[in-house]
């Protein structure tokens, strides 16, 4: 059975006066943000902010200077993160690339690749899409069937890419994914002929999707390749090491405030709205209060996990899946507490609740399955 401690950790005070400084930026740049369009939280999408955020050092910030990172701390970085979430900030531009595939791209992409596209995500002007999730492969990830070979023509070395993915969110934004394909020939072992490329999204032959959600945004995508040809030194790391990069870039995903801070501003608006002389408000929300304060000490736990330089993918997947369970009730909570009729006009509530009543059940998919973080779980506490 493999350790699942989350030791404590606390910030220091650099990270509680950043904090300052970040609160102060927001409530300046996002003034007369109405409570239903922050509730969106980092899936929506404002260049314009992801390029500010950009100039105040505060994507990539982790990374080094020569990339165009400022070297600062992974638990500056969560402050960052938390305030952003908090407050409801458009983060959807620069979301994934700052998340997982710029620190993928840093740790597996080769030198000039990194010189050349680093420096622009740490600016806000370059964003990714993941491409994992394949039609008919649900949450089998080792079940995916996209394939790239290798190729020689007159342009030189190469791969050719085949196949689909699905649930590709902002691929119709993106100017580039980073995604799954297999490279070798079937075996009993489905990790074993994984490998990652870098796709550029322009590239001849890639053709997107949309598939609009139960809220009529179009995040989602199919995004379909027909003969795609990307140059050799596109492969990310080694030939063959895709599903354990892949482990690795879902243990960034899981593990950031993100997966229990998706329905904060519905608890905000619920804390407000209180009659503070009616004991079932009281009493549920306090409880709801202090769920978040156990998931947040779980989640700032891990963030000091990456400053060690630990691998947090199994403390991730229980804060992933906990997280999760709270959010999804906080909806069915929030209407069993007030009785909101969601078609009201002007009731920031009901307008927050309306919106995530549709949005939470998509939860429980990102980063992961329910069912399969659970089995990351169980695998680790030696059940099966």
């Amino acid at each position: 059975m493999r350790d699942m401690t989350i030791h404590p950790c606390t910030l220091d005070a650099g990270c509680e006066a950043l904090r300052i400084e970040v609160r102060a930026w927001l409530d300046d740049i996002l003034a007369g943000t109405p409570p239903e369009t922050r509730a969106e939280s980092y899936l929506r999408v404002d260049p314009a902010f992801s390029r500010a955020l950009g100039e105040r050092g505060w994507i990539g910030m982790t990374w080094p200077k020569q990339y165009g990172g400022r070297e600062r701390s992974m638990l500056e970085r969560y402050v960052i993160l938390e305030e952003l979430l908090v407050t409801g900030a458009p983060c959807g531009a620069h979301w994934v690339a700052d998340r997982q595939s710029g620190p993928l791209l840093l740790r597996y992409g080769k030198e000039h690749i990194k010189r050349a596209m680093l420096p622009k995500i740490a600016r806000g002007e370059l964003y990714f899409c993941i491409g994992m999730s394949e039609p008919n492969s649900g949450s089998d990830l080792a079940s995916i069937r996209s394939r790239a070979t290798k190729t020689k023509d007159q342009d030189g070395d190469g791969w050719l890419l085949n196949g689909s993915k699905i649930w590709t969110s902002g691929a119709h934004l993106s100017h580039y994914m980073i995604g799954l394909f297999r490279t070798g020939a079937a075996s009993s072992n489905r990790h074993a002929d994984l490998s990652q490329f870098l796709i550029d999204m322009a590239t001849p032959g890639i053709s997107v999707r949309p598939i609009k959600d139960i809220t009529g945004a179009d995040h989602f995508n199919e995004v379909f390749f027909d003969d795609v040809r990307i140059p050799a030194d596109h492969l990310l790391g080694n030939e063959g090491d895709g599903w354990n990069q892949v482990m690795t870039e879902l243990a960034f995903e899981r593990s950031g405030p993100e997966r229990y801070l998706s329905c904060v501003r519905l608890l905000m608006q619920m804390i407000d709205s209180a009659d503070r002389d009616n004991e079932r408000h009281t009493v549920a929300i306090g409880k709801l209060v202090a769920e978040m304060a156990t998931l947040r000490q779980m989640s700032l736990g891990i963030a000091g996990m990456l400053s060690r330089g630990e691998n947090p993918a199994l403390p991730a997947a229980i804060v992933k899946d906990q997280g999760t369970l709270v959010e999804q009730k906080l909806p069915a909570i929030a209407h069993d507490l007030f009785g909101i009729d969601l078609s009201t006009r002007g009731d920031p509530l009901a307008s927050v609740l309306g919106y995530l009543v549709q949005a939470a059940p998509s939860f429980s998919i990102r980063g992961g399955t329910r069912e399969i973080v659970r089995g990351i779980i169980a695998k680790g506490l030696g059940l099966r």
